[in-house]
């Protein structure tokens, strides 16, 4: 029987129902495994590939289980857990990549990443050029060269929410000899990478999944046993581990993704469509509503929606008046995560890093996490934002 997405959620890596045991999977700390003899040792060690006890830093069933689960829940075969969101980004990279290379990185990308592409990266001998989210294809093959080995991609873009043509990335690209990889974390259960042509799928499992702010995590999810071999070398050459202990609080995070995610995507198109309709907003940067960009990708290749957004105000609102609103406000915190149970805010036009001439807005820039309170009341919190904007 083929598994809908909120049964396989709550089912996948744990034990038959009919079997005599707990509900969850054990919480298993560990570093040292014991073997019986010499022969078995040198049989274990000889299948580091796949999930078996074989030393604490190549993980355990904690560990073997979140990935097993998260594999299934990326459409793909394999998935290395590493210790956070950023890791999960570097991780692949630094596996894959090797001096000489050339990667095209999307201008809307998280700051993070351009840090680690603009600094160790080049130190490394890999040169980066960041290219247009809303490029063309004839634009994109022109920014090719010999030795791009890789195109990455991070779709909706990180604060400005540009949706990217991924089965047109994934064709160029895979024309050229180069691997796509995707930061699909905004597209967490609602974006099926390898199904659109993703090599290699990232995500900050400190979001969604995790769902309660209070781990840091992130998964690297392959469809092929060639891409499996690198990656998974690569991370434990990089000496790469993820605690157990947030392992297993993702597991749980996972069990209750689709009703946390479905009521968070709800109540924030109902506030992303409120300011829509409000005279002190320029634009909406929610990637269901047609003011923002790749608006028509999202209808194509998305099932679904997460619970963040941006917002452009009216350019007559300085920076001043956007952070007086904010400050004013008492059920949004104003914090750099998402995913969680809460409300967030954060300006983030100062935050805004691009070379190649995009991300050009008509105002200040918020971005907004909508969690799960009331959203009564978080619409009248706005409101009372609002004012305080109007009062610059």
């Amino acid at each position: 029987m083929v598994k809908k997405i909120e049964t396989a959620l709550v089912h996948a890596a744990r034990r038959d129902t009919k079997t005599y045991g707990y509900v969850n999977p054990k919480l298993v700390r560990g570093s040292t495994v014991l073997y019986p003899d010499m022969a078995t040792k040198r049989a274990v060690g000889a299948q580091r590939l796949d999930p078996v006890d074989i030393y604490g830093l190549y993980g355990n069933e904690t560990h073997f289980a979140l990935q097993a689960a998260i594999a299934a829940l990326e459409g793909g075969t394999h998935c290395q857990v590493v210790g956070s969101g950023l890791a999960a980004v570097t991780v692949p990279l630094l596996a894959y990549l090797k001096a000489g290379d050339h990667v095209l990185m999307p201008d809307s990308v998280y700051g993070p990443t351009r840090i680690f592409c603009d600094g160790r990266l080049a130190r490394f001998g890999v040169h980066t050029t960041y290219y247009d989210p809303m490029i063309a294809e004839p634009a994109l093959r022109a920014l090719l060269r010999p030795e791009t080995s890789l195109v990455f991609c991070e779709s909706p873009g990180s604060h400005t929410f540009e949706v990217q043509d991924v089965p047109m990335l994934a064709r160029v690209a895979h024309e050229a000899g180069s691997k796509l990889f995707m930061d699909n974390t905004w597209g967490i259960h609602h974006f099926q990478p390898f199904a659109h042509g993703v090599d290699v799928s990232i995500q900050a499992l400190t979001k969604y999944v995790g769902g309660h702010s209070d781990i840091i995590l992130g998964a690297v999810t392959v469809n092929s046993p060639e891409d499996w071999q690198w990656l998974r070398d690569g991370a434990l050459e990089l000496g790469q581990y993820a605690s157990p202990d947030d392992c297993w609080l993702a597991l749980r995070g996972l069990r209750t993704l689709h009703v946390r995610l479905k009521a968070q995507e709800q109540a924030a198109l109902r506030i992303a469509h409120w300011f829509a309709g409000r005279p002190e907003v320029a634009r909406v940067l929610h990637p269901a509503l047609p003011s923002c960009p790749g608006h028509e990708f999202f209808n194509r290749d998305f099932t679904g929606a997460c619970g963040l957004f941006g917002v452009v105000f009216q350019p007559e609102f300085s920076a001043a008046a956007v952070v007086a609103m904010i400050d004013a406000l008492t059920l949004f915190g104003i914090g750099a995560s998402w995913g969680g149970y809460e409300s967030l805010v954060l300006p983030t036009t100062g935050t805004i890093r691009r070379s190649a001439g995009t991300g050009a807005f008509e105002g200040e820039i918020a971005r907004f996490q909508i969690g799960l309170e009331n959203v009564e009341d978080l619409i009248a919190d706005l409101e009372n934002g609002l004012e305080v904007l109007r009062q610059g």
